[in-house]
C-alpha cells in the first residue's frame, strides 16, 4: 500500500518536468505573456539555456511591439569587443549591460524561425535613430556565419547593413572577407565585413569624435556620414515572424 501511495505522489513531478515551459526565443516569453524587459532564459539549440536579454516594451505599431531578442549592445565601453573567433562564436559579455549572443546561437535561433531585425542607435547628444530590416538570418558555421539580411526600413538611421548583406564573419584572428587585407585588424573589431563597412558595431568605443584612426569606432555611415564619430549606443536585435 505504501508503494501505491509513492508512486501517486511522484507521477505528477514527472510530468511537470515533461511540460516545462522552454521558450525558444523572446517572442515565445512575450506571448506567454511577460510583458517587462529584462533578463531572460531561452533554449535555441534544445535543451542548453542561453541567457539573452528580452526588449519587451511595445508602441503599438506591428514592428514596435515587445517580444525581441537582444542579440548584441553596446552602451558605455565596459566590455572589450576586439576578441578572437571562439568568442565571437560562443558569445561574450554581460546580459544586463554590453555583450554579444555568439553565431552559432544566432544561427541556432534563424535556422528554425523567420526573423526581423532592428537596430536601434544613440549619438552623444541624445538623437536617436534605427534601421529595420524585415529579414536577417545567419548561417552555419561551414558557410562562415554567413550574413542574410533584406527588406530595409528606414527610422532615420538609413541603411548601412545592406552593404554587408551576404558576407561570412570575419575576427582578427580568422579573416573571411574579401579585402585584400585584414578588416577586422585595421578596424579593430569583428563583423561581416565586405571591403570594408558601412557599420561597424563591435568597433572600439569612443566617447564621441575621434579622428586619431579612422573608422575604428561603432560606425553608422549612413547616419553619420563623419567616420571619426562613434555611436553612445547601439543594439540589434531579433523578433520571429510568424
Amino acid at each position: 500500500m505504501a508503494m501505491k501511495v509513492l508512486l501517486v505522489v511522484l507521477l505528477p513531478v514527472v510530468l511537470g518536468r515533461d511540460c516545462k515551459f522552454m521558450p525558444f526565443d523572446c517572442s515565445d516569453i512575450y506571448n506567454s505573456g511577460e510583458k517587462v524587459s529584462g533578463i531572460y532564459t531561452i533554449y535555441p539549440a534544445g535543451d542548453v539555456p542561453v541567457w539573452v536579454y528580452c526588449h519587451m516594451v511595445s508602441n503599438g505599431k506591428d514592428e514596435d511591439k515587445g517580444g525581441w531578442t537582444v542579440i548584441q549592445r553596446r552602451m558605455d565601453g565596459s566590455v572589450n569587443f576586439y576578441r578572437p573567433w571562439k568568442e565571437y562564436k560562443r558569445g561574450f559579455g554581460a546580459t544586463e549591460g554590453e555583450y554579444w549572443l555568439g553565431l552559432e546561437n544566432m544561427y541556432q535561433l534563424t535556422r528554425n524561425r523567420n526573423y526581423m531585425l532592428r537596430v536601434d542607435m544613440e549619438d552623444f547628444e541624445g538623437r536617436k535613430g534605427f534601421a529595420l530590416y524585415s529579414s536577417f538570418s545567419v548561417d552555419c558555421e561551414c558557410s562562415g556565419y554567413k550574413l542574410q539580411v533584406s527588406g530595409f526600413k528606414d527610422g532615420g538611421a538609413g541603411d548601412s547593413l545592406t552593404y554587408h548583406n551576404n558576407q561570412k564573419f570575419s575576427t582578427f584572428d580568422k579573416d573571411q572577407d574579401p579585402y585584400e587585407k585584414s578588416c577586422a585588424k585595421h578596424y579593430l573589431g569583428a563583423f561581416w565585413y565586405a571591403s570594408c563597412h558601412y557599420a561597424n558595431p563591435n568597433g572600439v568605443y569612443l566617447w564621441g569624435e575621434d579622428a586619431t584612426h579612422y573608422a575604428i569606432g561603432i560606425a553608422w555611415r549612413t547616419w553619420k556620414e563623419n567616420y571619426a564619430i562613434s555611436m553612445k549606443s547601439i543594439s540589434l536585435k531579433i523578433k520571429s515572424i510568424y
